[in-house]
């Protein structure tokens, strides 16, 4: 009988309200969600919050969002992504990293991304309340829709 090998799983969308299930996935993610639930979005100053060096890091994120066509498929190596918009509904963009053909740029070892043209296979919006996690063999692309948007993006490195 052969046995199917641990893997990761594959992209997250979920409500905060049930975060704790998966918190068990990485060492990490049950401070990371804690942050998330307690997130004021009128006290939160905008750029990184430092929760651990190099491993957990919360970015208080204000972009304005931009057209489908305009968004970038992103991967990470080092870190999975938690996004969490505040004040309004985000869309966001889906491609499994194995099926990129298209890199507009070589890896960023220390910005830990790398940008592709491909199109994406699927697209869905997230609202407040509500999280998307993406590990590092999701392609991703958020920030869109219109306007601006308050959000937390938590940086989490892979256990």
């Amino acid at each position: 009988m052969k046995t199917v090998p641990d893997k990761t799983p594959a992209m997250i969308i979920a409500s905060l309200s049930d975060a704790a299930r998966y918190e068990k996935l990485n060492p990490l993610f049950k401070r990371a969600f804690d942050f998330a639930r307690g997130a004021d979005p009128a006290s939160l100053e905008p750029g990184p919050h430092v929760l651990e060096e190099d491993a957990l890091v919360v970015m208080v994120n204000e972009p304005v969002m931009k057209k489908p066509e305009k968004a970038r498929m992103e991967v990470h190596d080092r870190f999975i992504d938690i996004h969490v918009p505040l004040t309004r509904e985000e869309g966001f963009a889906w491609k499994d990293r194995a099926a990129l053909e298209k890199p507009s740029e070589p890896f960023n070892t220390e910005k830990d991304a790398q940008h592709y043209d491909d199109a994406p296979d699927t697209s869905f919006a997230v609202k407040p309340g509500q999280f998307a996690v993406f590990f590092p063999e999701d392609a991703h692309a958020g920030c869109i829709g219109e306007g601006a948007l308050r959000k937390l993006v938590i940086k989490v490195r892979t256990a």
